[in-house]
């Protein structure tokens, strides 16, 4: 059985910090990389930053510098940093983890976490 678990989501004003969680449960799961991704109303969901376990982070031009990604190390449990907030950072933020189930590729979504930005 697979678990993906957001948490951190809420409503915080412009220039305040967030940070969101996700822990993904799953038998055997050998995770290669995990991502935030962000959907706000109207939109398509894009991709707001990345890691893999051997690799560095990447980010999404519009939140360098502002955002940061990072895992807990061996455990299948990351975090998405976000400080200084503007009201274009508005949207549901869901976890995505890719890797191996005895050597079958997979990939697992949560079911997002709020984000909003307003004063």
């Amino acid at each position: 059985q697979v678990q993906v678990v957001e948490s951190g989501g809420d409503l915080v004003q412009p220039g305040g910090s967030l940070r969101l969680s996700c822990v993904v449960s799953a038998s055997r799961f050998r995770v290669y990389a995990m991502n935030w991704h962000r959907q706000a109303p109207g939109k398509q969901r894009e991709l707001v930053a990345g890691i893999t376990t051997h690799g560095y982070p990447e980010y999404a031009d519009f939140v360098k510098g502002r955002f940061a990604i990072s895992r807990d190390s061996g455990e299948n449990t990351w975090h998405l940093q976000m400080n200084d907030l503007k009201p274009g950072n508005t949207a549901v933020y869901y976890c995505h983890a890719g890797g191996t189930i005895r050597d079958a590729m997979v990939d697992y979504w949560g079911q997002g976490t709020q984000v909003i930005v307003s004063s």
